[in-house]
């Protein structure tokens, strides 16, 4: 046995009884035999380092700093992130398809993370090495995650100084003091083939995706607001529970960041659920160390929310708050990581929170890729909020972002993996089709019931759905106020209709759009575009969302997969929450539900679908079903076909009668997630259509064509140019508007760019964009092949200086899945009693 490795052993022992333990991370015993897996095969190096890209947030500037930290400053409970080799990954995610293949043999054969570990992990060397090298600097390490990606690590401003060469300063961002690394981190070379970087140095919190009840609702004057029972007539529920179908026996984890306030979810119970047998209740993963009791905080209400949505849709289920306390990381990744390094991992987890795919350090977004692979080699099915911010998710992490964006097309960097359901946002169809004749007509009251049911229900049937949007740049809105177009001087959103007490200027929509940003891009000054081109790359398309009709064939992963409802009150509709919290602006609940408190956004939408999978479980008798997204995109092949399926099209199922229908999704073709954007300077200004100038001008967020071919490496060999192919736009479906209405199309759908490339030397040193095309974001993928040679590779982008000359809306309801809305939403008895499972 080596060195290091007795040295790890050591460890191993001194922390056995104490912190590890407490932690719920296990330092591995020896596995002999593995050498051939160690990727560290130099010596380390400290005089030849490399640079982890995108590894700093954007607020950490000369703007907001104040000055380095004392060098004793604690950095508690850092996690270093890890990676297989290419070949060890290849074969992981391999296993992890053949998990939801009724085909193979491996059909729900989950692996414990010590398997994972073991098999697929880094090698046992390599791990040493790291270690040692980290204790070298003066680090402690409180344990190595059984899956071997994640090293929990403690230290001081300076120990992070002299290994990773990076200054932790205090910034003042917002009126509010933080701390945060100024620079990218630098590791040695020798360990760039195991080492992804550490995934969280500051205290920014992520974004709750949650929206309270607006103030003003200008759409209707009639508010109808949702209980439980509500929800569960409207997404047909209610035949699964005449059934004994109510959630017994599944458990539902909701990772948070706060615990609950009060007693607000019991109270909410009582109130709507009394009958039922579910229970709720908080844990903390690991018990103390990097998850402590944060108590209730700012995120209370996010924990409320959550714990009575999942309760209303599973009223029978266990309902798991499970809640660290932040260090220098996320609390719900903390929860989460020590959740599935537990031998009993949940089996279904939902997560509300984000942050968007380019602002977020690449190092945390592949942190949340990893620990939702692993729960998905577990049999754990995740689900990630996808954002409320509509086509522009980084709005929501600026102080502009309720009103208008500044920011480029983007999505959460959270919830975009290929292991979890990305779940977006809707809202009701009532209002505006009562309001116009050819899109229906009929009365609200269709739907609604004109007084309450026994727990305060009133919903009588499925309603006709839209993608949830409260903001100017909608269609449904500016259509429905009289205006033609959203962005101008003329345009609905410049109006004294919006503008007034900034009455319709919002951002608040759910969120849909290309990865484009999950990893790689340099570390320009993003406080304005954010980076959503350059060397950024996004996640590749997974096998089972290519050849769904609908989906573009722009090779990366799309989001949302699925929807539920969202709204916050501006369509009529919003949830009923208990949140009685007053310093987080919460309400007595002594009164009457409608007096309440009053919640949308996405934070209700994942949940919910968490809890109908709940159902979907318990109807086949199984416990754990891994991750759901390959079979949802199943179902919805076969429900849509080639062409699209008009019988399931929200807007065509009949009134009272659209729970009968045979659909599992209900594909919403109707409106938006388009949202309002200004000028955002000279120099960033891509994503936004204005066609008048001027800095307090509202425009709409648009995409646009390409302009700009970079070559990342120039390769060697070609005798002659390589051919230059570019990906497809991922705004191409046309876009029409409801029955009647103009113009139309609202947008024609996307055009192909084309490009050429140029060799000197040898070498690829030039890619020059022929044909702009239309609908793309802010990049696309870039292939050379032929030529002669090998290993040139480059990107083609919009440039962040030119605005989109028209006007390409992002991004409207389609036939089939769309950006807007995913799939659709679901009706629950139709999923659950489909043989896909």
């Amino acid at each position: 046995m080596t060195l290091t490795n007795l040295k790890l052993r050591r460890t191993t022992l001194q922390l056995t009884t104490g912190a590890l333990i407490a932690l719920g991370l296990i330092l591995l015993s020896p596995v002999l035999g593995d050498f051939s897996r160690d990727l560290i095969t130099q010596p380390i190096d400290e005089t030849k380092l490399i640079t982890i890209g995108r590894s700093v947030r954007v607020e950490a500037n000369a703007t907001n700093d104040r000055g380095p930290v004392p060098d004793d400053f604690p950095l508690p409970h850092m996690l270093l992130q890890l990676k297989r080799s290419p070949t060890m990954e290849s074969e992981f995610v391999q296993y992890i398809d053949q998990l939801t293949d009724k085909k193979s043999p491996n059909f729900r054969k989950w692996l414990t993370a010590k398997e994972i570990g073991e098999k697929y992990g880094p090698s046992e060397q390599d791990l040493n090495t790291i270690t040692h090298w980290l204790e070298s600097h003066g680090f402690s390490i409180y344990g190595v995650h059984p899956n071997r990606l994640v090293i929990d690590i403690s230290g001081t401003a300076a120990t992070l100084r002299e290994a990773f060469r990076t200054q932790v300063d205090y910034l003042y961002v917002d009126g509010k003091s933080h701390f945060a690394n100024m620079t990218n981190l630098k590791i040695p070379e020798a360990l760039a083939p195991v080492v992804v970087g550490l995934v969280q140095i500051h205290d920014f919190a992520p974004q709750t995706y949650l929206k309270p009840k607006a103030p003003n609702y200008f759409i209707s004057l009639t508010l109808m607001p949702l209980v439980a029972a509500d929800f569960e007539t409207i997404y047909n529920v209610s035949p699964l529970f005449q059934q004994g179908i109510r959630g017994e026996g599944q458990t539902i984890t909701l990772v948070e960041d706060s615990d609950s306030f009060s007693n607000d979810i019991a109270t909410y119970r009582s109130e709507f659920l009394s009958k039922f047998t579910g229970t709720v209740t908080t844990t903390h993963p690991a018990g103390s160390n990097a998850c402590t009791d944060p108590g209730a905080n700012g995120a209370d209400g996010e924990a409320d929310l959550d714990g009575e949505i999942a309760s209303a849709m599973a009223p029978n289920a266990s309902i798991v708050l499970a809640v660290c306390a932040d260090t220098t990381t996320f609390g719900g990744l903390l929860a989460l990581e020590n959740l599935t390094a537990s031998d009993s991992p949940p089996s279904i987890v939902s997560q509300s929170f984000g942050v968007c795919e380019a602002f977020s350090v690449e190092p945390s977004n592949v942190a949340f890729r990893s620990a939702f692979q692993t729960a998905a080699a577990e049999g754990t099915s995740i689900f990630v909020s996808a954002g409320d911010s509509g086509s522009s998710d980084c709005a929501g992490d600026f102080g502009d972002g309720d009103l208008y964006t500044l920011t480029g097309i983007g999505i959460t960097g959270w919830g975009e993996s290929v292991y979890n359901v990305s779940v977006g946002g809707t809202d009701f169809e009532d209002f505006y089709n009562a309001e116009k004749p050819a899109n229906g007509g009929l009365p609200v009251t269709t739907y609604w019931s004109t007084t309450n049911g026994p727990t305060d229900g009133s919903a009588k049937s499925y309603v006709p759905e839209i993608p949830w949007n409260d903001s100017c740049a909608g269609f449904l809105i500016y259509n429905l106020k009289g205006f033609m177009t959203p962005g101008g001087r003329s345009g609905c959103c410049n109006s004294s209709i919006a503008t007034t007490g900034n009455a319709f200027l919002s951002t608040a929509a759910g969120g849909g759009g290309p990865s484009a940003c999950a990893t790689g891009g340099t570390n320009i000054d993003q406080t304005r575009d954010l980076e959503v081109a350059d060397k950024c790359v996004g996640y590749a398309k997974p096998s089972w969302q290519s050849g769904v009709f609908g989906n573009p064939a722009d090779g990366v992963r799309d989001v949302p997969d699925v929807s539920m409802f969202a709204g916050n009150g501006f369509w009529g509709h919003y949830m009923v929450a208990c949140f009685s919290d007053a310093n987080g602006g919460g309400k007595s609940c002594a009164g009457a539900p409608s007096t309440w408190a009053g919640f949308g956004g996405t934070s209700v939408a994942s949940p919910m679908l968490a809890a109908v999978q709940a159902l979907v479980n318990e109807y086949h008798g199984i416990s754990r079903i891994g991750n759901p997204t390959p079979t949802y995109y199943a179902i919805a092949k076969a429900e849509f076909g080639t062409t699209g399926n008009s019988a399931c099209y929200s807007i065509n199922l009949p009134a009272n009668g659209g729970l009968r229908s045979n659909c599992a999704f209900h594909d919403i073709t109707q409106g938006d997630n388009n949202v309002d954007c200004r000028e955002n300077g000279t120099t960033n200004r891509v994503n936004c259509y204005l066609p008048d100038a001027g800095s307090s001008v509202q425009g709409a967020v648009s995409t646009q064509p390409l302009t700009t071919g970079t070559v990342l490496k120039g390769g060697s060999g070609y005798t002659s140019a390589p051919t230059c192919t570019l990906g497809a736009p991922s705004n191409l479906n046309e876009y029409l508007p409801p029955p009647g209405q103009s113009p139309n199309p609202i947008w024609a759908g996307g055009t192909q760019a084309t490009c050429t490339a140029a060799v000197l030397n040898g070498t690829v040193n030039r890619i020059t964009i022929t044909s702009g095309g239309q609908g793309y974001t802010g990049g696309t993928t870039c292939t050379l092949t032929g030529g002669g040679g090998s290993g040139a590779t480059c990107v083609a982008s919009a440039t962040v200086a030119t605005p989109a000359p028209t006007y390409q809306p992002a991004y409207g309801a389609t036939p089939g899945w769309d950006f807007a809305t995913g799939l659709g939403s679901v009706n629950a008895y139709n999923l659950a009693i489909d043989s896909a499972w």
